[in-house]
């Protein structure tokens, strides 16, 4: 039996899921008709689609018309940073150095090939937003020699080590410091943020928290990869980067994957009404993976005592050892886990978002992150809690041998 600890990478489809999709398939949903189609066949699907989004939304807390459906969560980042700075020539992108690599590389592609600017902000120890570097960020363009920013954007938990930002006080920071206004007004800043580590472990208030846009995916909620969503606000200006049949709201072309939206409104809808109980049940295993690892020598917590956090990753560091040799000793274990964000795996760096952080390299290139999900239960940890030492003292000796030819 293995132990699959690597939720926050990618989730087992859930039966209830897996059983509408697989109905869905069966019956055709209408005879196969493209949901656009005037025609009988078409509108039947069509309404299946209004349906499955209008589920989404209520699940989401947000209206229908802001639901854009996408192919996962990176390209609902890419949507909306790219299509800020084809919006807003010349604007100036603000995005924190600890976001996912969909954020980054597109804010780094508008940078390249759209003129955009790009500013960093700061983040702590803790891995929370410096909010005094939202103001410096954000200072008037004739005191900075800036061009105007044109969007904000920090994810609401990271993906790596599960930090939950304070959203509200970042909008609210963010507000303050570019002088208000309202959607559509000169000056106004847009602010997104990546929820797809946030969403089903802590609550999101989209328009509580006064956000323009968010991003999220299926997969890490038991929806089949390859469904997701961008929450943008109607008077956001956004550019496509493509043409075509004009569908979400002309933003992102292509025939419907109806099937795929009812997958993802089912798996989104489970997961905010089971939240509260999964959370309670996975911050005891975590608490229970951070106290046995956490025994053995040269292995901490990555985050302070009292940091903000989902209750599905547990992160490590460690002194001394070859990450990958402690992931593959797990896999031969029977531990299926993960060093960092699966969208960077075979690269040997050490985590941009611990660096940013204030770790040196030689730890940042040393972790473990535990994820667990729904289907974890205390004998998994128990499992990997037994492994460890052993996987550890195999990636101690690789580590010598490393840096002894160095």
């Amino acid at each position: 039996m293995r132990t699959y600890l690597d939720h926050a990478a990618s989730a087992p489809v859930r039966p209830e899921v897996a059983q509408q999709v697989a109905e869905d398939l069966a019956s055709g949903l209408g005879g196969w008709a493209n949901p656009s189609a005037q025609h009988t066949a078409g509108r039947r699907v069509g309404a299946l689609l209004a349906q499955a989004r209008a589920r989404l939304a209520s699940a989401l807390g947000v209206d229908a018309h802001e639901v854009l459906l996408t192919s996962g969560g990176t390209e609902a980042d890419a949507l909306v940073v790219s299509g800020r700075a084809r919006a807003v020539p010349g604007g100036r992108l603000v995005v924190s150095p600890i976001e996912h690599p969909a954020v980054l590389d597109s804010a780094r592609t508008a940078v390249d090939q759209l003129g955009a600017g790009l500013s960093l902000l700061e983040v702590e120890d803790t891995g929370r937003v410096e909010l005094d570097s939202v103001n410096r960020a954000l200072a008037p363009a004739g005191s900075t020699g800036h061009s105007p920013a044109s969007l904000v954007s920090v994810m609401t938990a990271n993906n790596e080590t599960g930090v939950v930002q304070d959203m509200a006080a970042l909008v609210a920071r963010v507000r303050e410091a570019s002088g208000g206004g309202r959607p559509g007004e000169a000056g106004y800043v847009p602010v997104h943020s990546d929820v797809v580590a946030a969403l089903g472990k802590v609550p999101v208030d989209f328009h509580g928290w006064g956000l323009d846009a968010m991003s999220l995916t299926g997969h890490k909620l038991g929806a089949p990869v390859g469904v997701g969503a961008l929450v943008a606000r109607r008077d956001l200006a956004l550019t496509p980067a493509t043409g075509g049949g004009r569908q979400e709201r002309g933003l992102r072309s292509g025939t419907q994957d109806v099937v795929a939206a009812r997958a993802l409104a089912l798996a989104v809808e489970l997961a905010v009404a089971e939240r509260e109980e999964q959370e309670a049940r996975l911050a005891a295993l975590r608490r229970r993976i951070l106290e046995g690892a956490g025994a053995l020598a040269g292995v901490h917590a990555t985050l302070p005592e009292g940091a903000a956090h989902v209750a599905s990753t547990a992160h490590l560091w460690f002194e001394e050892a070859d990450v990958e040799a402690l992931l593959m000793a797990l896999d031969l274990a029977g531990i299926d886990a993960s060093a960092g964000s699966a969208c960077q795996a075979g690269v040997t760096q050490p985590s941009h978002v611990l660096l940013a952080m204030g770790f040196q390299e030689g730890p940042a290139r040393s972790t473990l992150r535990c994820s667990l999900g729904r289907e974890t239960s205390p004998d998994d940890v128990e499992r990997l809690l037994a492994a460890l030492p052993a996987a550890l003292e195999g990636a101690r000796r690789a580590w010598k041998v490393t840096h002894k030819e160095q």
